[in-house]
């Protein structure tokens, strides 16, 4: 289900902010879910993060999987030891690789954009956990962005005609 995935540790630069950040961005088939997790330790940001993110995988393959009537019991079953074997190998992605900061600058970041409906795009940025997410509408293919409002529901931005 996952094809690739992108991890960024960092270390806050302010002593008297003890702050480690662990972010991992997952793409799975055309999907992109992201979790980023702030603790005073690097290893626990880590164990943060892989758990959110365990959690929505599994939120997203559930929801999948409800679309496909698949409710194969032994299956999920299998599932759940795949997850919880992903925290218990923990140490051997960390053997043998020194940690190193990137200089900084601006991040461009470029990812397909398949069109898709409004209600699509809500559902990625609900996986995503940012607080909007930049779509190619599938009506008009014209880039809209949909993003959370700060007293509940959601708003689309769109250029005007």
């Amino acid at each position: 289900m996952v094809k690739e995935a992108d991890v960024h540790l960092s270390v806050a630069r302010n002593p008297r902010v003890p702050q480690q950040t662990a972010e991992v961005t997952v793409f799975a088939n055309g999907t992109v879910i992201r979790a980023q997790e702030r603790s005073e330790n690097l290893y626990a940001s880590i164990d943060l993060v892989a758990n959110k993110l365990a959690r929505q995988l599994r939120k997203y393959k559930d929801r999948h999987n409800s679309h496909h009537v698949h409710n194969n019991k032994s299956t999920k079953s299998i599932q759940r030891e795949d997850t919880q074997n992903l925290s218990s190998s923990e140490n051997t992605f960390i053997e043998g690789k020194e940690p190193y900061l990137p200089s900084p600058g601006v991040r461009r970041k470029y990812f397909e954009m398949p069109p898709m409906s409004i209600d699509t795009a809500r559902a990625q940025l609900d996986l995503i956990d940012h607080d909007f997410y930049v779509f190619r509408e599938e009506e008009s293919l014209a880039l809209r962005v949909i993003y959370k409002r700060n007293h509940g529901g959601y708003g689309v931005i769109q250029e005007k005609n």
